[in-house]
């Protein structure tokens, strides 16, 4: 077969230098990549089965329990995007049969749903609007009448703009002997968030909205509890890749030598992105270095509005520059509803005896990504396109429930500057005097 003429000849276009367009990434991820995760990531390359790769996989276990706040030994990085961390989560701690309660107020319940079902899990839903979160009654109610062993939430909705309050769910999850899964992927660096003292049982999140690295890699953590669970399965995962109790080997979280290069099966369980970790492993640094460099815990974040510091590691991230802070603003300023708005004076008086009840609409929006409702008589693509082609902004659509009803704005990490949204104010204005408006 060697001296076989070759039917398909080499691509015409891999004969030309690869060409990348200079942009501004303000959409709802990925997010603008720090240039000294940059250069980490065109470093050597060394094999993923070596010492020193074993010692920056253990570095960046320790970040991610530092970003995660939490001291849990089964932490790790998942070979692939935040899909694949919400598989991994989903297929070892669920098994066919398993009630599985979810809070499906945006793309990603709905999608942790569909996952379950492919399991054989009893999939129960809490399905709410675009722009709502849950209480403490509504999910006592879903635990109450579903009895499941595990409750799915979404902290940061980016298909919604919604950041659902986490304080005392732990807790009551416990109470009905339910585990707590919590999706963090585009508010991790964003908001605070505390595993451990807010009882989640289980997190993952990604590596390419605040944290500034490239897609493609993902970090979870199993608490004890979250990890009996796993470890007592009476059947297998339904995924060998996503299989937690070998990944726990090979990333050590099992106080043992890691899984020898070769396994019973006669091959090592998967090849590692060797320099995305690098990448992570710096993003991860960036953070810790940040907020070292401050006085003490209290200096780590500002408040939107200014007042006294609050929050972690992460919320200090989210603005840097106070960038987040402006973005509902900067809507605001070019005729942009936001989805999650202030106090509404239209709307009826809650009972004193709901709880987890927001008034102020605000503290329910989503710092790291705005939604905006499109105006009226205007094709979102039209924003979207004009943005992109006048002034090499990236802004995105809607997703799931939101599809052609918002677009989506992102101020995550080291994009989250006064400087930018001054940017994007100036492209938004000009759109929506030059693209095409439909008369209703």
């Amino acid at each position: 077969m060697g001296s076989q003429q070759l039917l398909v000849p080499p691509p015409e276009a891999l004969s030309k230098p690869l060409s990348v367009p200079k942009r501004l990434l303000l959409g709802p991820g990925p997010s603008d990549v720090a240039p000294r995760v940059l250069a980490a990531g065109s470093l050597r390359m060394i094999g993923h089965m070596q010492k020193e790769m074993f010692q920056i996989m253990e570095e960046i276990k320790q970040g991610i329990q530092y970003v995660f706040q939490t001291r849990n030994p089964l932490t790790l990085v998942v070979s692939g995007s935040g899909h694949c961390a919400m598989e991994t989560a989903l297929f070892n701690l669920l098994e066919p049969g398993d009630s599985f309660l979810v809070g499906a107020n945006g793309i990603w319940g709905m999608r942790a749903a569909e996952m379950a079902e492919r399991i054989g899990a009893r999939v129960h839903q809490m399905i709410k609007q675009p722009g709502e979160h849950y209480t403490l009654q509504e999910v006592e109610e879903g635990l109450a009448q579903h009895k499941p062993v595990l409750l799915f939430l979404t902290h940061g909705e980016s298909s919604t703009g919604v950041l659902q309050p986490l304080d005392g769910f732990g807790e009551l999850c416990h109470r009905y002997q339910c585990l707590l899964l919590v999706d963090s992927v585009a508010s991790l660096g964003g908001a605070p968030i505390y595993m451990d003292q807010q009882g989640i049982d289980i997190m993952y999140s990604g590596s390419q909205k605040v944290l500034n690295a490239p897609p493609g890699v993902s970090l979870i953590s199993f608490n004890d509890k979250a990890k009996h669970k796993v470890y007592s399965r009476k059947t297998k995962p339904v995924s060998f890749y996503t299989d937690i109790t070998y990944l726990a080997k090979l990333w050590g979280c099992e106080g043992k030598t890691r899984v020898p290069q070769f396994t019973s099966l006669g091959r090592i369980h998967h090849t590692m992105p060797v320099t995305s970790l690098y990448c992570l492993r710096e993003s991860l640094a960036l953070i810790a270095e940040q907020t070292q460099a401050l006085e003490s815990e209290k200096l780590w974040c500002r408040q939107e509005d200014g007042g006294p510091p609050k929050g972690g590691p992460g919320e200090f991230l989210a603005a840097p520059q106070g960038g987040h802070s402006t973005s509902a603003q900067m809507s605001a300023g070019v005729g942009l509803k936001v989805v999650c708005e202030g106090p509404d004076s239209k709307s009826p008086p809650r009972s004193s005896s709901q709880s987890t009840i927001i008034e102020d609409r605000s503290e329910i929006r989503l710092p790291t990504i705005t939604t905006v409702t499109v105006p009226a008589g205007y094709n979102w693509r039209d924003i979207v396109s004009y943005v992109l082609d006048h002034f090499s902004i990236e802004i995105s659509g809607g997703l799931g429930p939101t599809e052609e009803k918002v677009l989506r704005i992102g101020l995550l990490g080291r994009n989250a500057t006064t400087e930018n949204v001054d940017h994007l104010a100036e492209a938004l204005r000009e759109a929506l005097q030059r693209c095409p408006k439909n008369k209703l």
